[in-house]
């Protein structure tokens, strides 16, 4: 029966013969190739190399970004300083200002204090004029007389034109004087100021100023002006209340 896959026979064969290799020209040079390496070598850095190298980089990103907020805050810390020290200028000029206000308002105030002390001295204590009309004496018989009011303090102020006579005389010692030019003693000029016993006397005078404090707590003087001849009296005679508190004077 024949195979229907028919195998090859095997045919046994010698030793191979090689053809001899063409001889080369004597002037050419064997051709080179250059065979790439099976394997690409890659160096490799040691282990303890890299990790020095890593914590050099950490530590040097550290540095630039700790230098780069140092700048940050440096920066903000100006700024802050100098905005410090703008409102501290003008927290200085408005306290300068206030001062001079201040210093101003005190004065103000100490001077209003002083007027109104003054003034409620005024009220508490008021000054009157009260004879300013110049008047004549015509000769020795005449006399000018005005009294002295209660819970005042009396500003005996005159001048005259020629020699004047002038007392303080209470009513009693008016009295007397009266009785003496009645009787016929001596005339008014000489009886006015040496009848009784008078407070003040200021005799063959030009001028007279003197503050009487008698009368502040009583009702009992009267002030007389003579003279030996014809002269005019300019008078300046005021009074300030400032009543006692108790009897004064002849009062007491």
């Amino acid at each position: 029966m024949d195979d229907p896959n028919p195998k090859p026979e095997l045919i046994a064969a010698g030793p191979a013969t090689l053809a001899p290799e063409p001889a080369l020209p004597p002037t050419a040079t064997p051709a080179r190739y250059y065979t790439p390496p099976s394997t690409i070598r890659t160096s490799s850095v040691p282990r303890p190399e890299r990790m020095w190298t890593a914590a050099l980089a950490a530590a040097l990103l550290v540095t630039v970004g700790g230098l780069g907020f140092l700048y940050l805050d440096d920066s903000s810390f100006q700024s802050s300083t100098a905005r410090l020290t703008r409102e501290n200028a003008a927290l200085k000029s408005q306290n300068d200002t206030l001062h001079s206000q201040l210093d101003t308002t005190q004065a103000n105030l100490t001077a209003t204090l002083g007027e109104l002390a003054t003034v409620r001295a005024a009220l508490d204590h008021p000054h009157l004029e009260i004879w300013n009309v110049a008047q004549s004496i015509k000769g020795s018989s005449w006399y000018l007389l005005g009294g002295i009011p209660d819970t005042f303090t009396y500003h005996l102020k005159a001048t005259s034109t020629g020699p004047m006579s002038v007392s303080i005389l209470t009513h009693e010692d008016l009295a007397k004087a009266f009785n003496c030019v009645d009787n016929g003693v001596a005339n008014a000029n000489w009886c006015m100021h040496h009848s009784g016993q008078p407070v003040r006397s200021w005799l063959n005078v030009t001028s007279v100023s003197y503050d009487f404090h008698g009368a502040e707590g009583c009702a009992d003087y009267i002030a007389v002006f003579t003279a030996a001849g014809n002269v005019t009296v300019k008078p300046d005679v005021s009074v300030t209340y400032n009543p006692a508190a108790t009897a004064t004077g002849a009062c007491v």
